[in-house]
């Protein structure tokens, strides 16, 4: 430490940890600084490594695939089988039962490393590609599954919520995996995710949000600015919270709500008003409250009882019904008829002779019209033949 730099003053009574913690951060702004960028570096796990040898015990996983995606196994299942390999680990394609399961064997020496197996094997039945899924076997990677298919009940609304991930030819999605350097893939009811852990929490945050109605771009809008804030130094020990966008979904309540119902009703009675309108004429009449229930309309067999119609035999009532169709045809075509011979008797419309007025308007508009279009040297040429035409006239 410097001599311009003043001591602390170091208190003997603070025994705990968290004041002697305080006490080292606040002795040199130096220290904070180094201890904040420190990174560790992450060795690759070697089989020198392991010390106790083989394992003991063996660990296998197993998982099931849809039937679609039977052919596609089958065809890279080679490539599965060497990258699993080059780690120790067996695996087999059941292609009875659907399933595929991984084991530990002798040349096994990565403890970790079957459950890495076990992911590649998920994401493979979901629907990623084998040359994205063997990335998932690295240290600094991993995977998330995440479930969608509960989380919205009604079918048409859950499909539109998860083509909302997707965005119009798939520009929503790229911007995800572009700013949280993720793979994301969505595949019937679920999505896969793989890349650093920490960007895996942002895109499940993402996803689940999308499908209670918040769109991805309010989550795409704030990883956007927490980018471009992380490039200043001067921010690194400040809180973002200034920065960030505050996105609330506000409720109106029941008085809100009505006042605001209010308000519009005000303004079309004044507008009603303005323009001449009786303004309690869009309101339907107030039926006028009465105690007694309404009189008990008669039922269908009464009204044939007073008819006398109760009464007629089957066919009887089939030739009643047959005159009355055969009256009201009749009562057509005779209507139609008259209709017919009327028309004879309809006077054309005649078009009335214009008037000199309408005539001289339109000779007006004529050698306006060509004043217009021709040369200054064709006004005379005009004005010649105007003179002429008068001349015959007269």
């Amino acid at each position: 430490m410097s001599d311009d730099e003043a001591a602390p003053v170091v208190n003997k009574n603070r025994a705990h940890r968290k004041d002697k913690l305080s006490l080292f951060y606040t002795s040199s702004t130096n220290v904070t600084t180094k201890l904040h960028n420190l990174s560790w570096k992450v060795d690759a796990f070697e089989p020198k490594d392991n010390k106790a040898g083989a394992f003991t015990e063996e660990s296998s996983f197993a998982t099931l695939f849809p039937k679609y995606r039977e052919k596609y196994l089958r065809e890279v299942w080679s490539a599965v089988t060497r990258a699993l390999d080059a780690h120790g680990v067996a695996c087999t394609l059941d292609l009875v039962h659907g399933s595929m399961s991984v084991r530990t064997t002798r040349k096994t020496y990565d403890p970790y490393i079957i459950l890495k197996a076990r992911d590649l094997i998920k994401l493979l039945a979901r629907g990623v590609a084998v040359t994205q899924a063997v990335k998932i076997l690295d240290d600094a990677t991993a995977c998330d599954i995440i479930k969608i298919g509960t989380l919205v009940r009604n079918k048409d609304r859950f499909v539109k919520r998860r083509q909302r991930i997707i965005g119009p030819d798939g520009s929503t999605l790229k911007a995800i995996e572009l700013l949280t350097q993720c793979y994301v893939l969505v595949q019937g009811s679920t999505v896969s995710v793989m890349g650093p852990y920490k960007s895996l929490k942002e895109v499940r945050r993402i996803i689940l949000d999308c499908m209670k109605n918040i769109h991805p771009i309010y989550r795409i809008k704030e990883l956007m600015i927490r980018r471009e804030l992380a490039k200043d130094p001067k921010l690194a020990t400040e809180s973002w919270d200034r920065f960030l966008p505050q996105f609330r979904k506000r409720h109106l309540k029941t008085s809100e709500k009505t006042a605001k119902k209010n308000e519009i009703l005000e303004h079309k009675m004044e507008a009603r008003k303005a323009a001449g309108l009786d303004p309690q004429s869009s309101k339907p009449a107030k039926k006028v409250y009465t105690p007694f229930p309404p009189p008990q309309q008669p039922r269908k067999v009464d009204l044939q009882l007073e008819s006398g119609e109760y009464f007629l035999k089957a066919d009887e009532k089939q030739a009643r019904d047959s005159e009355k169709k055969k009256q009201k045809v009749q009562a057509e075509t005779t209507a139609k008829r008259q209709e017919e011979r009327a028309e004879a008797f309809v006077a054309p419309t005649e078009t009335a002779a214009p008037t000199v007025e309408e005539k001289r308007r339109k000779k007006r508009k004529a050698v306006e019209h060509d004043m217009d279009s021709e040369e200054p040297v064709g006004i005379e040429k005009v004005k010649k033949k105007k003179k002429k035409k008068s001349s015959e006239d007269s």
